[in-house]
């Protein structure tokens, strides 16, 4: 695993998402999006609102999932680093977009993590898996604290209805960052609803991770089984959930490899 984590082909430099507390810890339910940069730079600390209009998306025919970008980049097409658009989210997101963790044990996790790495942002695919771990710590830690929290263990448990109006709603589920934005009509009946899930957050990281790997092992020549394995291995990392992406119910996700020659014949195809 320490050689996954290091793996030249599972290194992609990106800017980073997640929601954060006042004191830059993870926090799932409330607080500020915060996104950095590559090279770990603040480039913004928003409420949910105001971070959706620094997100643009863009459209591929090929595909129901749109790709989202930093609006301030703007879109140069499905590539990392620093100067392009892309950006992550999910538990390598939230750790590189916050500064420590919010409980004593995962910030013990936290910083063995970092350690291992000796900087950050880090930028290993693999290290979602190590990232989420240390999320989970966090978690276990909280779990009293929140169980006693008066709005949960209160009498007063139904929310107050407004009038019919518009909003940006901003969550971290598990596998990344959700914005919810819906307008009512004064009848109270929804006219406009977009949703930017943590799938779809990720869909050109998770692009850009598939073509790393699957060229380093076709420069290797390893076309057998363990192709299809590596290559599930790249995208799985992202806990990806397609039919959450592309509002599409089905959501599956057959992995099929097609190996072509510089004259561009087919000479290999692999299914899993």
């Amino acid at each position: 695993f320490q050689a996954l984590l290091l793996s030249e082909e599972g290194w992609l430099p990106t800017h980073y998402m997640g929601l954060v507390d006042e004191n830059l810890a993870p926090n799932f339910y409330d607080g500020l999006v915060r996104v950095v940069s590559a090279e770990g730079r603040e480039i913004f600390r928003l409420p949910g609102e105001e971070a959706l209009k620094q997100i643009a998306e863009h459209s591929e025919p090929w595909t129901y999932v749109k790709f989202p970008y930093l609006a301030e980049f703007g879109w140069q097409g499905f590539r990392a680093g620093a100067d392009s658009g892309i950006y992550r989210v999910g538990p390598l997101a939230r750790l590189n977009a916050a500064e420590r963790m919010a409980t004593p044990l995962a910030q013990e996790e936290y910083e063995r993590y970092l350690d291992f790495f000796g900087e950050k942002p880090v930028h290993a695919t693999f290290a979602y898996h190590w990232a989420r771990l240390v999320e989970m710590v966090q978690a276990a830690e909280s779990v009293a604290k929140i169980a006693q929290d008066p709005e949960l263990t209160g009498s007063e448990i139904r929310g107050k209805l407004g009038k019919p109006g518009e909003g940006v709603g901003v969550i971290e589920a598990a596998r990344g960052t959700l914005f919810h934005h819906y307008r009512l009509s004064p009848e109270g009946l929804v006219d406009y609803v977009n949703l930017i899930v943590a799938t779809t957050h990720n869909a050109p990281g998770i692009g850009l991770s598939v073509k790393q790997m699957a060229e380093a092992l076709a420069a290797q020549g390893k076309l057998d089984e363990g192709f299809l394995n590596r290559v599930e291995m790249a995208f799985r990392a992202y806990d990806p959930c397609l039919a959450c992406a592309t509002h599409f119910l089905p959501g599956g996700t057959p992995v099929i490899v097609e190996v072509y020659d510089a004259r561009g014949s087919l000479v290999r195809r692999l299914e899993g």
